[in-house]
């Protein structure tokens, strides 16, 4: 299972990351196409080391690789660690989904056809 993959520390690094707006909205760029830092700063009201700070996060969780292309901070999305984050949410789904079945077999709810 996915969640055993992931430590704790590995988990709240990511949701760290995406809890912030900006942070999501930058994974969604990239995730589309590759970017230098300054083309995603130009698309925020906020400075150039705000930006980069906000790479840095993302980098650090996972979400997006950082690499020089000849004077340019190039950023890539890594489609594998949004897979993670969401096999992780789906892991917790399932959990739900069996209580809830689970309380629905104690409350004797009827099953399709009739039978209890």
């Amino acid at each position: 299972m996915v969640v055993d993959q992931l430590s704790d520390h590995e988990v709240d690094r990511l949701f760290h990351a995406l809890a912030d707006a900006t942070r999501r909205d930058i994974v969604r760029r990239v995730m589309r196409t590759e970017s230098s830092i300054s083309e995603l700063a130009r698309s925020y009201p906020i400075s150039m080391t705000a930006v980069q700070k906000h790479v840095i996060v993302l980098c650090e969780a996972g979400l997006i690789h950082k690499f020089k292309q000849g004077r340019e901070q190039r950023v890539v999305g890594r489609v594998d660690a949004v897979q993670r984050a969401q096999q992780f949410l789906d892991s917790y789904e399932q959990i739900w989904r069996d209580r809830l079945d689970r309380m629905g077999d104690l409350l004797g709810e009827p099953t399709p056809g009739g039978k209890t």
